[in-house]
């Protein structure tokens, strides 16, 4: 049993089966994440919603890779945990092990977030069914005092192909009616009332990020945005996560902009 009052996060570990506690927790604010405000407006309020016992969607933060999804999850612990927010992460192998867990903390005055991070379910595989349950129960509520929040590159968690759809049909006043194959995907997405889209910045966007983070730094700022922009050509990547790691590779070797092109 973890004891809440000391860890404000934990992770299930399937060596020992079991919640393990969080000592070291990435620090980042959710005042270090720029260029997604409208995403972090709208989780930072369905948050402050389930915080205060009023209405609150299970939620799904899906788009673009190293778009800052998992980093704002993160950044509201840092927000929030000296107001009873718990943050269990869990992986998609281990969701059987959910109703224990759901057993555990159901009646406990924290309010959990189960934190899935880059869901996504291959054809064959079948545990989500353990992920329905927790959010919608079955013939045992689920816990008032948690909420789904979990990060995909896909939109409906699971692959789609295109020979699901062969079954799909088009009903007499144009309605749509799916697949059996597909109907039970999108069932899985359909159980998170919030969907949060994330998309790759563009330029400018990207080179705004970069700013914020160089906002103390004495540098050039056009050797600075050529700097930045050769080093997300190197990574055929323009996101957050690439403008955090330029920053680090700054702070490591401030050269890398000084010595640009």
């Amino acid at each position: 049993m973890i004891d809440w009052n000391r860890y404000n996060a934990a992770v299930f570990r399937a060596s020992t089966e079991r919640l393990k506690g969080i000592d070291a927790l990435d620090p980042i604010l959710l005042d270090d994440l720029v260029g997604i405000e409208e995403q972090k407006r709208r989780l930072v309020e369905n948050t402050e919603a389930f915080l205060a016992g009023k209405g609150a969607q299970n939620v799904l933060l899906w788009g673009s890779r190293g778009t800052g999804k998992s980093s704002l999850v993160k950044a509201l612990l840092n927000a929030y945990a000296s107001q009873g927010l718990r943050i269990v992460e869990f992986y998609k192998e281990d969701l059987r092990h959910l109703p224990e867990f759901l057993d555990e903390i159901r009646g406990e005055p924290w309010r959990f977030i189960l934190f899935l991070d880059d869901l996504t379910f291959a054809e064959e595989e079948n545990t989500y069914s353990y992920l329905k349950s927790a959010m919608e129960g079955s013939i045992e509520a689920p816990p008032e005092n948690l909420r789904v929040y979990a990060t995909s590159n896909r939109r409906h968690l699971v692959p789609e192909y295109q020979w699901e759809n062969a079954g799909t049909r088009i009903g007499e006043v144009g309605e749509i009616h799916y697949s059996d194959a597909v109907e039970e995907k999108i069932a899985l997405a359909d159980r998170f009332g919030l969907w949060l889209s994330f998309y790759s910045p563009d330029e400018r966007a990207y080179l705004q990020i970069v700013e914020h983070y160089f906002r103390e730094e004495n540098v050039d700022k056009e050797t600075l945005r050529k700097a930045a922009l050769d080093f997300a050509r190197e990574r055929a990547a323009r996101s957050g996560r690439t403008a955090r790691q330029f920053w680090e590779s700054y702070r490591n070797d401030p050269a890398i902009v000084d010595s640009s092109g």
